[in-house]
């Protein structure tokens, strides 16, 4: 089980809750999901629960960080291009290479990036310090071995001294065994799988990502790439916040429009709670007599609360945009359900401040809201603010000098200005006007 209902907050629609109250009351219902344990590639994006130690040293022995010759010291010491220093080619040593040649006095073996240290070598000298065993100056690399099998003889011209352990990556340099690889609450991405796989481990214990079902309602939503109708507009909302749950980490599913019929709505919901872990609807949760979802979800969630304890509340929150909320659990797994406004700009807000949060606790993440700074004000004019609400403005952030700049106006229908926006200017509740070089807390959403 992923959640509990929510806290019993009486008349929850009587009173305007505060942003803070509202991302406290969805978190708590929250409960991270069950670990698992899966192959590296599926468990990319992944949080680890346990701590993974290295079983063995990385590398596990003494290798060449470059493609030449496994050296004794003492053979190329005072080597130059006047007075190279002739040794003794005794073989080849590729990486994967299992047994080794023995490199003795006056000897060298051909050893290629990769390859173990052979035995009596004491450093490596890359190839362009020799003739390449030509005979001639100094070779810009060596002949394929296919190609010349007899370039594992006869003799090599080193122009060049090499110190001990020169161009040789230690046993152990990278990590040893016994060290900690990488900590419970890592998210796992692309570097951390690779170091998984450097030690040796095909599986990993995690929490899986949250599987996010969206849905947009309202009988007016057309599908992107059909013709429009009179009083017809493109669906934008599921798009938006599918992309959006996609990169805060979970699996997406994105349903298309559901009209605005409070029965069909209750179905396809139903039908949609076998593989969510989490719920998200946009429009719908006004006053407005077409605002099914807090029709359809208001009789689901006093269905599931006779029957299993689940519940909806629809809320008013004093923000803008954003205001309209629901907010709750369905169905018998408690399956917790975000409703957010239909407006584009509310969407995209509400879900920045609300089901993000919820997606990173599914995680298991500690931190699952967007960083945020704070940052000077930079406009032609004071900006505006609703008393007793707060605001979150669209905004262009500049990291080096410190300052941010209003994008486009405060409508919640403005969603062009909202795609070239990369934060969020946030207006507290106590104040209704911003000056130009005030300070505001700003939140970045890249």
């Amino acid at each position: 089980m992923s959640s509990r209902a929510p806290q019993d907050t009486g008349h929850a629609a009587q009173r305007l809750w505060s942003v803070d109250e509202h991302l406290a009351d969805v978190l708590a219902a929250i409960r991270p999901l069950e670990p698992i344990e899966l192959q590296l590639l599926d468990a990319q994006g992944c949080v680890l629960v346990e701590d993974v130690t290295v079983p063995v040293a990385l590398p596990p022995f003494d290798n060449s960080s470059m493609d030449g010759y496994a050296v004794r010291t003492a053979d190329v010491q005072g080597a130059s291009e006047e007075f190279p220093a002739v040794l003794t080619v005794i073989g080849d040593v590729a990486a994967g290479s299992g047994v080794l040649p023995t490199v003795g006095p006056g000897q060298t073996a051909r050893i290629m990036t990769g390859a173990p240290l052979p035995p009596g070598a004491e450093a490596v000298v890359p190839v362009e310090w020799t003739d390449g065993g030509s005979g001639g100056g100094a070779a810009a690399g060596m002949t394929p071995a296919s190609a010349a099998p007899e370039g594992a003889g006869g003799e090599v011209r080193v122009h060049r001294a090499a110190e001990a352990r020169a161009h040789v990556r230690a046993r152990g340099s990278d990590v040893q065994a016994g060290d900690l690889a990488l900590a419970a609450g890592t998210v796992l991405g692309p570097p951390q799988i690779a170091l998984l796989a450097a030690i040796g481990r095909g599986t990993v214990r995690v929490r899986p990502r949250p599987r996010v079902v969206v849905l947009s309602t309202g009988s007016e939503l057309v599908q992107p790439g059909e013709s429009l109708a009179a009083g017809t507009i493109y669906d934008s909302n599921s798009f938006a916040l599918a992309a959006a749950a996609r990169d805060a980490g979970a699996i997406a599913y994105r349903v298309g429009a559901v009209a605005d019929d409070a029965e069909t709505l209750r179905s396809t919901i139903e039908d949609q709670l076998i593989r969510a872990d989490l719920l998200v609807t946009t429009g719908g949760v006004s006053v407005g007599a077409y605002d099914v979802v807090k029709e359809a979800l208001t009789s689901v969630g006093r269905a599931d609360e006779e029957a299993d304890g689940g519940r909806m509340d629809f809320r008013k929150l004093a923000m803008q945009p954003g205001k309209p909320q629901g907010f709750g659990t369905i169905g018998p797994d408690h399956t917790p359900l975000l409703a957010l406004p239909g407006n584009p700009v509310s969407s995209y807000v509400s879900f920045e401040l609300f089901v993000r949060p919820a997606i990173r606790a599914l995680m298991g993440l500690a931190d699952v809201s967007r960083p945020s700074v704070r940052a000077v004000l930079e406009a032609d004019k004071a900006l505006g603010s609703p008393a007793g609400r707060r605001q979150f403005l669209r905004g262009k952030y500049d990291a080096q000098s410190g300052t941010v700049s209003p994008v486009g106006g405060s409508g919640s229908h403005l969603i062009a200005a909202l795609a070239h926006a990369d934060s969020l200017m946030v207006v507290p509740e106590d104040v209704t006007s911003v000056e130009p070089g005030a300070e505001l807390e700003v939140v970045l959403l890249g």
